[in-house]
């Protein structure tokens, strides 16, 4: 436990400076701050100073729990700025739905489920850094570490389009929804209920005395028999999923019998 909690400044901080600076750098961040639910709690106006404030927070956060030597008031703080990006998320998805959150720069998605899910785990992650002392390698912590990390990247919407959007693309390729599959055999349910709605049936239901007898596939059609007093009624059916109008009958006589 101690070497997880030595790793969660060191996650944390790397996330808020990469949180600080898309919001400092950001060529569109003037652009898109009126999107923002801060534009809608302070302004549109003021909504780029407030940013690049938040942004100057992060970083001295970040800087707090990056210097040595660790002591619980680091993690601390972490965990009440965590806490306001969720108090933030929570006015955001209330008041204005529609608007982003600004929390990776100038992105126009809105507050989602995931936002509060990223927000969440840098707020657990922070109560953990309280108690975060000298980190000696462990292949576990090691591992809570990269996972930690690799759920923040997921959690984070804005980044869709670096990694979720080109795997759709990826898999779409692989697995080629649209292409044309081999046939498979008609099954006979889906002749039945073509036939049922042609025309040719309804002209030769009254003759009808059993139901189907036989069936056979030939030449792209499926013949189906059906007795029909002292007659056998054929019915021709086609296999490629015709229009009811395209079912043909056939009346043949039954051999006499000596």
């Amino acid at each position: 436990m101690q070497g997880i909690a030595a790793l969660q400044p060191y996650l944390i901080a790397a996330f808020l400076v990469w949180a600080a600076l898309l919001k400092l750098l950001s060529r569109r961040m003037r652009s898109q701050a009126g999107r923002t639910a801060l534009a809608r709690l302070a302004g549109p106006a003021r909504a780029v100073p407030l940013l690049r404030l938040v942004a100057v927070a992060e970083l001295a956060v970040a800087g707090v729990l990056l210097a040595p030597p660790a002591v619980p008031w680091e993690g601390t703080a972490a965990a009440a700025l965590s806490t306001g990006f969720l108090v933030y998320l929570t006015y955001g998805a209330l008041a204005a739905p529609e608007s982003s959150c600004g929390c990776l720069g100038a992105h126009g998605r809105p507050v989602e489920w995931r936002s509060f899910a990223r927000a969440g785990l840098l707020t657990a992650m922070s109560v953990v850094a309280v108690a975060a002392g000298p980190y000696i390698f462990e292949p576990v912590s090691a591992a809570v570490a990269a996972a930690q990390a690799v759920a923040l990247l997921g959690l984070s919407p804005e980044l869709d389009r670096h990694w979720l959007r080109p795997l759709r693309q990826l898999l779409v390729r692989v697995r080629a929804p649209l292409a044309v599959r081999e046939a498979g055999p008609v099954p006979l349910e889906t002749s039945l209920r073509l036939l049922y709605r042609s025309p040719a049936y309804c002209s030769a239901s009254a003759l009808l005395s059993s139901d189907i007898q036989d069936f056979w596939d030939d030449g792209g059609l499926r013949f189906a028999s059906f007795a029909a007093r002292s007659r056998t009624a054929v019915f021709s059916i086609p296999l490629s999923g015709g229009a009811p109008a395209d079912v043909r009958v056939a009346l043949v006589e039954e051999p006499a019998r000596t």
